[in-house]
């Protein structure tokens, strides 16, 4: 399944000019009041638009602005990351591995080598670049302070550190970005996350280490003193974690089997758990409702929001001021709808990619009540016995293979009945849905098969889909013929991926009868690389 973001949902853009609006490529809502927004467009420009609070828009003043403006400076500069922090302050990366900052620098959060005593910066400063000519593959902010992975696995940090959120090893604020080392040396992080005064990083290997304020136990580590170097989170010790998140004062880590764990702050309900009851150890949560494939958290609120692998979205915490103890199901497709409609403020908690827009609805809503509908179709596909109605000038637009097939001097283009026997009809009826919504909804056993359609057929996109939920729903039984699958159909990424997961469960994976059956060359291959990989390490 794939999710689309709806921007009407957010309001500061409801009184943008449609063209503009449909030209939105990411963008990101911040300030109070989720009143102020940045974003970029698909030629390239930059624009803010709201309240403008300690110049935080980048557009060199301090006027506030209902129509969008262009920030200059950006503009053409391949703009790829932007995070905000509720000081508030900006950072963007693009493309090349520049960094740029504005907005308040009380406490040396821009990053730029000024001191604290340094007036707010109105336009965007570009950050003297000593991160080894890296580029930047994710940024995070806290209050006033900032944290910048690279494409080694590196993590950078800047600004306020009363509480060693910098992770320097001391308390004093840092003006320019400097490496966080100490336990993280020699480890390839590949996520960083930010609460208020505290951060987070997640290493390749699965393991999670935190630094900075622990008075509410966000770093897990059993206690409440504060850590200015990184810790492991010791509380998720034989857990691998795949993706981390934190809210104001309270942390999120899912695993890869999909189980949900939350500690810190709980005032509001935001760890899930039915009370609001602090926890300085990590504590699964919502373990009677599925397994979950994404998380989310912001450090501007007490709100918590996960997606099941159906694609069910919940959400606890404070919502619109309300305490929710205990994940509920909401009616949203995606996460970040959440955010627009009940975190206090209505800011985002990542970077919003726009993927439908306003203009567009009817347009989707028409075509997927068109599919499968006898009254409205010319063409019959017949599968197992079953029956597939659709139209032909639909299929010739959105694939080529049928573009290729409905040709006037081939016997398919008069035909308006056509059998198919090499799919099953899960897939095949998956595919073609596909074709007319742009969304899939399949367990990963057919996504299997429409991974090998997508193949056959070139469908490139389809094929990335098909991926994700072969990803989110890999298990220890099922690990083998995931991977030889992936090995089949020549999908590297995901072949890395279910081998990453068949190592750290090695154990559990090789006594399945998945693994047993594995082709007996690939099984060899996969034991030598496991053996270099370290996994048999005594």
């Amino acid at each position: 399944m794939t999710n689309m973001h709806d921007v009407a949902k957010w309001p500061i853009f409801s009184l943008m000019d449609s063209e503009l609006l449909n030209s939105i490529y990411q963008a990101c809502v911040f300030g109070s009041g989720g009143n102020e927004a940045i974003f970029t467009t698909s030629d390239g420009d930059v624009y803010a638009l709201g309240n403008n609070h300690n110049s935080c828009l980048g557009l060199g003043d301090v006027q506030s602005t209902l129509v969008p403006r262009k920030i200059e400076a950006l503009c053409g500069k391949g703009t790829t990351l932007m995070a905000f922090g509720s000081g508030p302050h900006v950072v963007v990366a693009t493309n090349t591995g520049e960094l740029y900052s504005w907005g308040h620098n009380g406490y040396c959060q821009l990053g730029n080598g000024t001191t604290s005593h340094s007036p707010e910066r109105m336009a965007p400063c570009l950050i003297s670049n000593n991160l080894g000519g890296c580029l930047i593959t994710h940024v995070a902010c806290g209050s006033h302070h900032t944290l910048v992975l690279t494409n080694k696995g590196e993590v950078y940090a800047w600004g306020y550190n009363n509480c060693g959120q910098v992770g320097s090893g001391a308390t004093a604020n840092i003006n320019a970005p400097r490496k966080v080392s100490s336990l993280l040396s020699g480890k390839k992080i590949t996520a960083l996350a930010c609460g208020q005064t505290s951060s987070l990083a997640l290493v390749d290997n699965g393991e999670v280490y935190g630094w900075g304020y622990n008075g509410n136990g966000q770093l897990g580590l059993g206690n409440n003193v504060n850590q200015p170097s990184p810790c492991r989170v010791s509380s998720l010790t034989g857990v691998v974690i795949s993706q981390i998140a934190c809210g104001y004062a309270h942390s999120m880590a899912l695993s890869d089997e999909g189980v949900l764990y939350s500690w810190g702050a709980n005032s509001y309900g935001q760890l899930g758990t039915g009370n609001k009851a602090n926890l300085v150890t990590a504590t699964r949560v919502g373990t009677d409702i599925g397994r979950f494939v994404e998380i989310a958290a912001t450090h501007y609120s007490h709100i918590s929001a996960a997606m099941l692998q159906s694609g069910a979205v919940y959400m606890w915490g404070q919502c619109r001021g309300q305490s929710v103890t205990t994940p509920i199901l909401t009616k949203f497709t995606c996460l970040d709808d959440v955010f627009a409609c009940f975190s206090s403020p209505a800011v985002t908690w990542r970077s919003l990619k726009f993927e439908t827009f306003v203009g567009r609805r009817a347009l989707e809503d028409s075509l997927k009540n068109s599919f499968d509908n006898q009254e409205a179709s010319d063409l019959k596909i017949v599968l197992d016995g079953k029956s597939i109605h659709v139209h032909k000038a639909i299929l010739k637009i959105r694939c080529e293979h049928f573009r290729s097939m409905f040709q006037s001097h081939w016997d398919e283009d008069a035909k308006d009945v056509i059998d198919i026997t090499q799919y099953s009809y899960p897939v095949y009826h998956a595919f073609l849905e596909y074709l007319y919504t742009d969304t899939v909804s399949v367990d990963p056993e057919d996504a299997i098969g429409l991974l090998d359609l997508a193949n056959s057929y070139c469908e490139t996109h389809l094929k990335r889909l098909c991926e994700l939920i072969i990803k989110q729903g890999i298990n220890i039984e099922n690990t083998a013929t995931l991977m030889a699958a992936a090995i089949k159909y020549e999908a590297q990424e995901l072949e890395d991926f279910c081998f990453k997961f068949a190592v750290n469960h090695m154990t559990a994976v090789v006594q399945t009868d998945a693994f047993h059956n594995l082709d007996e060359v690939y099984l060899k291959e996969f034991l030598n690389k496991a053996a270099q990989w370290g996994a048999f390490k005594y």
